[in-house]
């Protein structure tokens, strides 16, 4: 079952670092089997609250896969320089199967 990672890029502390990061983020996300499905596009709040400053959105093929992105040595440098030049609230959610869509 497909995994979607969920990023709220709150706050960008350092723009020039954080640049950096974008400019490298990619080949790892796709090394890793995940897809952009949307990133940093114009946000509509519909209901509530929430104000996400930058949204990002990636499909992976299941958890495992996602969790193996994030957690993997070829990430964790990257993943410094978002953590040092953002405030940033990520998640991982499980799709649905094809079968609850029936």
């Amino acid at each position: 079952m497909a995994a979607y990672v969920i990023a709220d890029i709150a706050r960008i502390t350092d723009p020039h670092r954080y640049d950096q990061y974008k400019a490298e983020v990619s080949k790892g996300i796709g090394k890793a089997g995940g897809q952009y499905l949307a990133r940093g596009g114009a946000i509509h709040v519909m209901e509530g609250h929430w104000k996400p400053n930058r949204l990002v959105l990636v499909r992976f093929d299941n958890t495992a896969a996602a969790r193996s992105w994030w957690a993997s040595a070829e990430y964790a440098e990257l993943k410094r320089l978002r953590q040092e030049s953002t405030d940033t609230n990520m998640l991982i959610v499980s799709g649905v199967d094809e079968v609850d869509q029936a």
